[in-house]
């Protein structure tokens, strides 16, 4: 499975984003997609993850409520719908994928295939 992010950029505080992962390869009903964050000296953070087989979603709590993941089989597509976002969210944000192992994943080792990051700075 090969993956691309796509949709980072510059935007004020209380504004909107969406990334896009676009993903080749086969993904079936025991993988889950998800997107992690990371700024420099700190380690990658979850921020949402989806199965791919039952639409199951989870969240970090730092963004659940502002943040949406959804997919669109249809185009080989997974998506991360940003509102309200704070200045604190600014990162580098990776789309990974792997295979289910537990009914939550939230770690970066549980994930083994991963896009190129693309970064979102988010001003006040």
């Amino acid at each position: 499975v090969q993956l691309q992010a796509s949709g980072g950029g510059p935007v004020q505080a209380g504004g909107s984003l969406r990334l896009s992962c676009t993903y080749s390869g086969r993904i079936g009903g025991r993988y889950v997609m998800g997107w992690f964050r990371q700024t420099p000296g700190k380690e990658r953070e979850f921020v949402a993850a989806i199965r791919w087989g039952p639409s199951n979603t989870w969240y970090a709590e730092s963004v659940k409520g502002r943040f949406a993941i959804s997919r669109d089989n249809a185009k080989n597509t997974m998506t991360l719908q940003m509102n309200s976002l704070k200045p604190e969210d600014t990162a580098v944000y990776y789309c990974a994928a792997g295979r289910v192992i537990t009914s939550s994943m939230r770690t970066p080792s549980q994930y083994n295939n991963w896009g190129q990051g693309t970064l979102v700075t988010v001003s006040s």
